[in-house]
């Protein structure tokens, strides 16, 4: 059986949602007659545990861990918090903390770790399989990324031992989107471009989760043209077996209120306050809604909720185990993406469409985001600055069609993976 090398920094226990589409895809693929190796690292601190997770790591698969020098134990000391204490991603670049410490840390995460905070991994990560290789034999590298590093990696390790490596990119590289608001030195983007080019050059073949990240990349190396592929984030089938297919019924009080849920994480730049405003408007009119988050919260976000006086109505769940994220998701009556990046998916758009409740959806000219909502029936795609006094009088779902939903059901587009690799 041929084995292919999956490089990915998180790993179960973690939580992290990235963790989802490279665990799926490694079940579906030895179903089709690939053998997955993992490399991941040891001791991964920055992230939520979700141990229900691990009931899907096969124990077949050879899992090699390396030891990562991790930056964020020395933000936390920085910045005052204690060594136990869990850091919130939209925390970290949130432009909202004034502090001399904050503003520090961020221009040395945007200047000094390049290609990300992830570096320390780079050269343990080498090492490690390097040790495997001598014994063994690898037929393919897949690397996930970001964090970018885990391109360099595989990179490196198909320079040393001339093995086909294909960098999967969930995310733009240099200028993603969270970028937008910090100065980065001429000399730190230069070093970050080479990086991300040579990754280009290396690889036998690319892959995207976007249509629309793979033809801006495309615009920027057109010598990719013929190597690039687009594979959707998309949904496992198997998260949804046992689940309710239709809405949870809902008693008493709740009967009464318009439930809003958002999963994942929310940054600053991704703040729908046009919703917030109509939902004011509409609660002083005497209507009810109770607003979810799951994942973490930017203090910018949560400072817009109060200032519309919204905060008696909004519950901040925080980090949910997946199986409890989606019962959240299914007892929703509307749900909420921000699709800020035009290049950008987000993954959660697509376990909604599964679930298959109303999709309110906030971004500026993402035409992909938009073009799948109305393919699929379930949603509508809304400016930040557009005023939606409408939103909850008209129909957001249309017919849905559920054809099109089932075509990003991750055991299809592990078949397109096997396709690609074995091309």
């Amino acid at each position: 059986m041929k084995k292919v090398l999956f490089i990915t920094y998180y790993w179960p226990p973690s939580g992290k949602a990235s963790i989802h589409w490279p665990l799926d895809i490694m079940n579906h693929i030895q179903e089709l007659g690939l053998q997955p190796v993992v490399l991941t690292t040891k001791d991964e601190t920055f992230t939520q545990r979700d141990d229900s997770l691990l009931k899907k790591v096969n124990p077949e698969w050879t899992i090699i861990k390396a030891k990562a020098l991790e930056p964020f134990n020395l933000y936390r000391r920085f910045i005052g918090k204690k060594p136990e204490e869990k850091l919130i991603a939209s925390e970290t670049i949130s432009l909202e903390n004034k502090s001399l410490a904050h503003k520090i840390s961020i221009w040395i995460r945007m200047n000094l770790f390049i290609p990300d905070a992830r570096i320390g991994w780079y050269f343990p990560a080498v090492r490690e399989v390097k040790k495997y290789l001598r014994k063994e034999k690898i037929d393919a590298i897949v690397s996930i990324g970001p964090p970018h590093t885990t391109h360099l990696v595989g990179k490196k390790l198909s320079e040393n031992f001339n093995i086909p490596f294909v960098p999967v990119f969930i995310d733009p590289w240099v200028d993603i989107s969270y970028y937008r608001n910090f100065k980065r030195s001429k000399v730190t983007l230069k070093i970050d471009n080479h990086f991300e080019k040579s990754v280009f050059e290396k690889s036998i073949k690319v892959i995207f989760v976007t249509e629309s990240m793979k033809e801006d990349y495309i615009n920027k190396y057109p010598q990719i043209k013929d190597k690039s592929y687009v594979l959707y984030w998309g949904y496992d089938e198997e998260d949804f077996r046992g689940l309710p297919l239709n809405p949870l019924p809902k008693e008493g009080d709740f009967l009464k209120f318009k439930i809003i849920v958002h999963a994942g994480n929310i940054f600053d730049y991704q703040n729908p306050e046009m919703l917030w405003k109509e939902i004011k408007r509409r609660t002083d009119y005497g209507e009810k809604f109770k607003i979810k988050f799951i994942g973490t919260v930017s203090p910018l976000i949560k400072q817009s909720i109060k200032n519309y006086g919204l905060e008696s109505f909004t519950e901040y769940l925080g980090f949910l185990a997946y199986q409890e994220m989606l019962m959240e998701l299914f007892k929703a009556d509307y749900l909420l993406v921000c699709a800020t990046e035009k290049r950008h998916v987000p993954g959660k758009l697509f376990e909604y469409l599964r679930i298959g409740k109303p999709i309110i959806c906030f971004g500026n000219d993402n035409k992909e985001v938009e073009t799948i909502l109305n393919k699929s029936g379930l949603g509508r795609l809304f400016r930040y600055d557009e005023e939606v006094t409408e939103i909850f009088n008209e129909d957001l779902k249309s017919e849905v069609n559920t054809e099109f939903i089932k075509k990003f059901d991750r055991k299809i587009i592990a078949e397109e993976l096997v396709r690609i690799l074995a091309s």
